[in-house]
């Protein structure tokens, strides 16, 4: 049983690298064709989540008619398409000689600095852009950083992620057991790196997003108060063709220089999920709006019986 497990798993991660090999060799011209090909098929054929989608942009977007929505659904799925493409492209054509031909930076002197203190930082994004990319370039600057991801079931694939990951220094810690890991990384100065847009069930930090509420982890701030480290929102996004990105360091703070305007948990997530969301507005078909973000499973206090007459 394990055997034939294995075999399954080595045969998927062929197709992969196959489907690698593949758009590796296309211009990048008839990729961006093939993109919007299957965001079509994706969106006005199979429908593919298709509830989830328009639920999430008619909460985010209520002025948008069901036409502009339907619009930004294939466009989701054109860019969800191309981030694949650009992964697999980057590592062959991005390097530390010819970044500035792909990446434009903005606003990124404040993390530069923080990173050159002998302090650890936290940084926050979240699935949208390309954050692989992102990632990728920080180690190719200089900067490595430490990364919390499940481990996928299939080990080949996994390998083959952490292997582009850790091309320039995005070292991999598991999201399940790898606690000590974080602290360790924290403890000794180094930079953690965290996608905050994800679902943290009914015992998160419960703030606003896109208007509704939304269940956040509360570690990633309480480790930036805990360690006393600076914490900056980031992403990079894409601009108007393939393989050519915005790094964007959308703003940063420092818990010893707030003066208590965000010093909880709460104010501190509520703060950098606020920024990304103000991100996410300027860009929003490259957010990832097929995942359930606002999901509620808290369980609803029964109603309390009026007393009889």
């Amino acid at each position: 049983m394990v055997r034939r497990r294995l075999l399954l798993d080595y045969l998927t991660y062929a197709v992969v690298r196959l489907f690698i090999c593949i758009v590796q060799a296309i211009r990048l011209e008839t990729g961006v064709a093939v993109a919007g090909l299957f965001a079509w098929l994706a969106c006005d054929v199979l429908r593919l989540r298709g509830e989830v989608v328009d639920e999430n942009l008619r909460h985010a977007f209520p002025h948008l008619d069901e036409r502009r929505r339907r619009q930004m659904t294939r466009e989701m799925w054109r860019h969800l398409v191309l981030l694949l493409m650009e992964v697999a492209h980057v590592p062959r054509k991005v390097h530390c000689t010819n970044w500035r031909k792909f990446v434009r930076l903005r606003n990124v002197e404040p993390l530069m600095q923080a990173f050159l203190k002998n302090r650890p930082v936290v940084v926050v994004t979240g699935h949208f852009g390309n954050f692989e990319v992102g990632g990728y370039m920080l180690g190719l600057l200089g900067f490595p950083t430490h990364t919390v991801a499940r481990t996928l079931d299939n080990p080949y694939l996994n390998d083959f992620l952490e292997r582009f990951r850790g091309a320039t220094g995005q070292h991999i810690i598991p999201k399940v057991g790898g606690f000590e890991q974080i602290l360790e990384v924290l403890n000794g100065g180094g930079t953690m790196a965290f996608l905050a847009d994800q679902a943290a069930g009914p015992k998160g930090c419960w703030i606003d997003f896109f208007g509704r509420p939304a269940s956040t982890y509360k570690a990633i701030a309480l480790l930036a108060l805990e360690h006393d480290a600076p914490i900056a929102v980031c992403y990079a996004r894409r601009l108007e063709r393939p393989m050519h990105f915005e790094m964007v360091v959308s703003d940063l703070i420092d818990p010893r220089d707030t003066d208590g305007q965000v010093g909880t948990v709460k104010e501190l997530t509520q703060w950098y999920t606020h920024k990304l969301e103000e991100a996410i507005r300027e860009t929003p078909e490259q957010y990832w709006w097929v995942h359930r973000r606002w999901k509620d499973t808290r369980k609803k206090k029964p109603a309390a019986h009026k007393a009889a007459a």
